[in-house]
Formats: structure tokens, sequence, C-alpha cells
């Protein structure tokens, strides 16, 4: 990955505290920084950013620092709507999206940025998250079906049998339950998450799906959905307000009445 390069006269330096010129609302952002194309160890740089000339999310700050201060800065970003996932970032200790993550929120003094915890870094706040997404896709998170489906429509679903994809069809797969889960901080290898078990009940519970058993037979190992110990880590960040805790105690309860 090219990295960009400073003017021998640059005025910023790697680390300093840069503050704004005139600034009316300062707030200081101390910002984890790395990058594989030198040799040295990660760190925290500090930005100074007036906020009565910048938008009011953790996202917006970001933006304006690498427009205006450090392009060097690199991180994702797309929708800015909440929706994408790819500003998924942990701030102030809590696993979220920079892009609805108000800074008012936080509390005063500095706001800390740092990647998504216990997933191998690609570059500053970016994540490397090919194995998380290798393991969205061990799941075949599609409709299977073994029926032939009605010659002049889709297969259809009731009002009541939809419903229960509510809570299940909003995840963004932005990884932040899973990357705040101990148990997949251990376990990640082998255990699926809880973005991926959540993912895998959504699955389960669409009435369209006719390959339950197969899918229960693939979730029935001691470390892919076991190794949950209902820590609710995974509930509690989840910035969509979803319960991946929830979804993996109904695999649970659908392994057991099986087996009764």
């Amino acid at each position: 990955m090219a990295e960009f390069s400073l003017p021998k006269n640059s005025k910023i330096q790697k680390g300093k505290h840069w503050p704004a010129p005139g600034a009316k609302k300062p707030r200081t952002f101390h910002v984890y920084r790395w990058s594989p194309d030198d040799d040295a160890n990660p760190r925290m740089d500090t930005y100074e950013v007036d906020m009565a000339a910048c938008g009011p999310m953790v996202l917006d700050a970001l933006i304006k620092i690498k427009n205006e201060i450090d392009p060097t800065l690199t991180f994702r970003r797309s929708c800015r709507e909440g929706i994408c996932g790819s500003c998924a970032m942990n701030i102030d200790g809590t696993n979220t999206l920079a892009c609805i993550c108000a800074i008012d929120s936080v509390d005063k003094g500095h706001v800390k940025v740092h990647p998504l915890p216990h997933m191998p870094v690609v570059k500053d706040l970016v994540p490397d998250l090919t194995h998380f997404y290798a393991q969205y896709a061990s799941i075949r998170p599609w409709i299977r079906t073994q029926s032939q489906p009605p010659a002049d429509r889709e297969r259809l679903q009731s009002p009541e049998d939809r419903k229960k994809l509510d809570g299940l069809y909003e995840c963004i797969l932005c990884a932040c339950c899973s990357t705040s889960c101990p148990s997949y901080w251990w376990n990640g290898d082998r255990y699926l998450g809880p973005a991926i078990l959540l993912q895998a009940y959504r699955w389960i519970a669409d009435s369209r799906d006719e390959d339950t058993g197969t899918r229960l037979d693939e979730l029935e190992d001691p470390f892919k959905l076991y190794r949950c110990h209902t820590i609710m880590n995974c509930t509690r960040t989840c910035p969509k307000g979803l319960n991946p805790a929830k979804a993996i105690a109904e695999i649970k309860k659908l392994m057991l009445a099986r087996r009764l």
C-alpha cells in the first residue's frame, strides 16, 4: 500500500499535536496509527479539531483531519448513514459506527479512536475482515430449497413469518459485535462469533428456507456455536440495536428441541 509522502517543508510532524489556528471550539482527538510501509511501532497521534467548523459525528472529524490536517490518515467509510458498516471502529472504548457516533456523546476531554479490537490491522483504522467474511460465506447465506419454485410468482411469505425476521435482517455485518466478544477473541479461528451466528439464524428463521436440518447440522460443533458464553457484549455494543445473543440462544433451543 503506497504511503502519502509529506513535503519536506511541511509543518506536520508524526505524533505531534496540531492545533487549528483560531479554533473557536477545539476538541482533541487521539487516533491510532500504524502503517505496514515502515518499521515503526503503532502509536497514537493527537489532533485538535475546531468543532465550530466540523460536523457533529466522529466520522466528520476524521474526514476533516484527513482533508485539512493529515492526508496520511487511513480509514474506511462509505454511506455515512449507518447502513453499510464500513466505518466501524472503537471510539472511547466502545465498538460503534463513526458516522452515527456523535462527538458530544463522548465524555468531555479527548476522543480516543482505535480500529476494531483483536483484528489484524491493514493500516491505521482499517481492520482486515478477510477471515470474518470467510466465516460469513461458510454459512451459505441465501435461501436454500429443494422444492421447485412456483412457475408464475416468487416464493411468498405471510406477514407473520416475515415479522420473525425483524431484528435479524437489519444486521449490516459491521463486526462491532464479534470484535467485542471475548470468546471470539480467544477462539476466532473456530468460533463463528455473534454476527455470523445472528446471520445464520436469520436464514434458519426464514419460512421460505427448506434446509433447516442441514443448517443446524453445520452448526453442531463444540466451537462454531457453543463457545458463546452469553457475555452479552455483542448486544450492548450493536450500533443497530440488535440482539445477537438472543439469536444464538434461539439456535441453541432448536438444537436441544431436535434432540428430545
